[in-house]
């Protein structure tokens, strides 16, 4: 075999002998939220992703001196495209895909060199898993209006707050934390990043119970946690702009930055088998011939492919810097539109199968917790009515929604509403 890097064929043969050796198949789609993890299962996981990363297969396209291999992205499509028939290990289930597509990515953007030398090679040796310490219970969907505060005390800083919604937070060694360091500026503008460390005595990691049974979500509690300056992540105040490339993350499904690291990818953006999930479900329920049916399948096919091209055109002219990035809401948006639609058509076509199964049948077992998690992407990361005026505002040019509290102080925003209130409850 040829060992010139440059060898595309020779490196998918590369690929496919290694993974033959190296990793199980796939056995099938796996179900957000059906599976609890447990110590053993994380260990295990991460031991198979430091053997992956060590062969060269993990950050393909990274620099060598982040623990990369510097290869083509090219070389990152082989991986992409010959390991989807193998079960690829994702450490504490969502928490790796928050770590390898909002993160990394994060890191990659605003971390300092010697921060990115120091994290990164960890990151993709599964040695440090990452989630994001973002939203609050008191923030609502206002991101700039959060309250957890960092204050410096000497050489260090010391962290207080509370943060909610934290997806694999349970399984994570750090959070990415976004914390207040001044009050006496607007509230865009006194905002700082920390690396914060989840396994201190002084974090409270809460799991929180959601309707598809899992705990994948959770709320931590920091009291009086110390961080260093090597923990500050994108410099002092300046946050807001690492937020922005955090949630562009996020709303792009991570998949360009996750497919950059070696996660998981996209699904092609070409003409592709008509939804095969749902033919094998109206099969199996006697209603592959049922016209109704066949309709829903077709929609459901036409909605598939067209996210696949958004998917691809966003992707290309964004690459190509013939975008603004603000156009990942459009991803975004659409995706919180269609998955609650699948999931509905869906569980039409399985009728009462959807309701009751036997225990253990994870095929039979996919429509209703598909139905569950349907709403997850209309809300996390920015609802569907936030991503609706940034599409409106920063693509499209039309007026911004009236601020009363842009330009304004923080610490007088939170005066004015307490006095707000006072007033209101005594009108």
């Amino acid at each position: 075999m040829s060992h010139d890097p440059h060898d595309l064929d020779a490196y998918r043969e590369q690929v496919r002998t290694w993974l033959d050796a190296n990793l199980p198949p796939r056995e099938g789609p796996s179900l957000r939220g059906i599976h609890e993890i447990s110590p053993e299962q994380l260990a295990a996981d991460r031991a198979l992703q430091r053997r992956i990363h060590q062969s060269g297969y993990l950050g393909i396209t990274l620099p060598p001196e982040y623990g990369g291999q510097g290869l083509t992205d090219a070389h990152q499509r082989i991986w992409n495209e010959e390991s989807t028939r193998y079960a690829v290990p994702v450490p504490g289930g969502i928490a790796s895909g928050v770590t390898m597509g909002i993160v990394l990515p994060t890191l990659l953007a605003h971390a300092s060199e010697e921060q990115k030398r120091a994290w990164i090679p960890k990151i993709l040796s599964a040695e440090e898993i990452w989630v994001q310490l973002l939203s609050e219970p008191g923030a609502g969907s206002d991101l700039a209006g959060i309250l957890t505060r960092a204050t410096r005390d000497g050489d260090v800083w010391v962290l207080n707050g509370t943060k909610v919604w934290s997806s694999g937070a349970l399984h994570a060694d750090y959070g990415i934390c976004l914390a207040r360091t001044d009050w006496d500026v607007p509230k865009h503008r006194g905002l700082t990043w920390f690396k914060v460390p989840l396994h201190d005595p002084n974090v409270t990691v809460r799991p929180i119970r959601e309707i598809n049974g899992s705990s994948e979500f959770c709320e931590e509690f920091l009291d009086d946690v110390t961080v260093g300056d090597d923990m500050v992540i994108g410099g002092v105040n300046e946050g807001w702009p690492v937020a922005n490339t955090m949630l562009t993350a996020e709303r792009s499904g991570g998949a360009g930055n996750a497919a950059a690291a070696g996660a998981h990818g996209r699904g092609p953006s070409g003409p592709r088998r008509l939804a095969p999930d749902l033919v094998e479900l109206a099969e199996s329920a006697g209603l592959a011939d049922d016209a109704a049916v066949r309709q829903l399948i077709a929609r459901a096919h036409i909605d598939d492919y067209l996210q696949g091209q958004l998917l691809r055109r966003i992707g290309t002219a964004m690459a190509t810097g013939r975008m603004n990035p603000a156009a990942v809401s459009l991803i975004k948006l659409r995706t919180g539109i269609v998955d609650p639609r699948r999931a509905a058509i869906a569980m039409e076509i399985a009728g009462r199968a959807g309701i009751a199964w036997a225990p253990g049948d994870e095929r039979a077992a996919t429509p209703a917790v598909d139905f569950l998690n349907g709403r997850i992407m209309s809300i996390a990361g920015g609802s569907n009515q936030i991503q609706r005026n940034i599409v409106s505002e920063r693509l499209l040019g039309l007026p911004r929604e009236p601020s009363a509290d842009s330009d304004k102080p923080f610490r007088d925003v939170l005066r004015d509403a307490r006095s707000w209130g006072t007033r209101k409850a005594t009108s």
